[in-house]
């Protein structure tokens, strides 16, 4: 079976971004091939500064090897080093209805807060589709904001079969039952976003413990005292639930239990040292690895060449089923 999944490089990974992303990551890395991509091509979809394009690609790779992959057993590598990427991405541009990339969510999100929409931001949910057909992927872990974007995936797949014969398997998407997603720390009706939001709002993935504390005590909480996940009642105490469940393991029904009774005071305060406690290993990790620009270039350069490899067979059939003169 193999594994696929990407995040972007830009802005700065926060505990959304860990438990939609991170920690699927290296749980699903056990259950076969694992393909982990740093999208930088899709980090342009929005205006963006060269270098902290460049810095962001080597931040995002150390925070993923930080975060429990292991070279050994995941390819992991940069998008832009493997060219399959923006080949397969314009191959199924032709098996791609303009209709449907309209109605993805994220895109009318985004164009009504830009001033300038590019053609690269409509477009780019073909890409995450080549992204991952390229690897004949069967399971893409992914936050719960991204179940539109892998419906298009198997849409553009069943299509491009139907088309020009079987070529591509149907990914399945894993979504966590708890944690998927993150919503902003004063703003509990919104997402947790890298972009967008408020940085009150957010666990940075390199928060030290003081923010970490602070950031939890002063999110927003709902009326009454009572530690209960109620999305529509108890927004705010049901993200933070939400949030302990990523850092312990426990379910949401033994978080419940273990504050029955208690306020929301003492339950702040456990939430804010469960994140500390999560947090610690892998900032001490990621600083380890982030020193060493070499080791960390090295490694992106291994996953780069097992993803060309793994990814030529897939590329090369949809140039030659979808009628294109091979080259001399």
């Amino acid at each position: 079976m193999r594994v696929f999944s990407g995040i972007q490089p830009s802005g700065e990974p926060h505990i959304g971004n860990y438990s939609g992303g991170f920690r699927q990551y290296a749980a699903t890395q056990e259950q076969g091939e694992g393909f982990f991509c740093i999208v930088d091509l899709h980090a342009i979809t929005v205006d963006h500064d060269p270098e902290e394009l460049r810095e962001g690609t080597l931040d995002m790779a150390a925070m993923l090897f930080a975060t429990g992959l292991d070279p050994a057993r995941s390819t992991v590598f940069v998008q832009s080093h493997v060219t399959a990427h923006s080949e397969a991405a314009w191959l199924l541009g032709g098996v791609t209805a303009y209709g449907q990339l309209g109605r993805m969510t994220q895109f009318k999100e985004k164009r009504e807060l830009a001033d300038f929409v590019s053609a690269a931001l409509f477009d780019y949910p073909v890409l995450m589709s080549g992204d991952i057909l390229l690897y004949q992927t069967d399971v893409v872990p992914i936050g719960d904001d991204q179940r539109q974007h892998l419906e298009l995936c198997r849409d553009v797949a069943q299509r491009f079969n139907s088309r020009f014969g079987e070529t591509f398997v149907l990914p399945e998407g894993v979504y966590p039952e708890a944690g998927a997603r993150v919503m902003d720390l004063q703003e509990p009706t919104k997402k947790m976003s890298k972009s967008f939001g408020t940085e009150q709002g957010k666990i940075l993935m390199l928060d030290d413990a003081d923010t970490v504390t602070r950031k939890v005590k002063r999110a927003v909480a709902d009326s009454g005292r009572e530690v209960r996940h109620d999305l529509d009642g108890k927004p705010g105490i049901s993200n933070l639930i939400e949030l302990t469940t990523v850092a312990t393991g426990e379910t949401i029904a033994e978080v419940e239990a273990r504050f029955d009774g208690e306020g929301y005071g003492s339950f702040k305060d456990a939430v804010a040292s469960a994140l500390v406690e999560l947090l610690g290993p892998i900032q001490a990790r990621y600083r380890e690895l982030r020193s060493d620009p070499t080791e960390l270039a090295r490694l992106l350069a291994v996953g780069s060449e097992k993803a060309r490899a793994a990814s030529a067979p897939t590329l090369l059939a949809m140039y030659e089923r979808m009628g294109f003169v091979p080259p001399s």
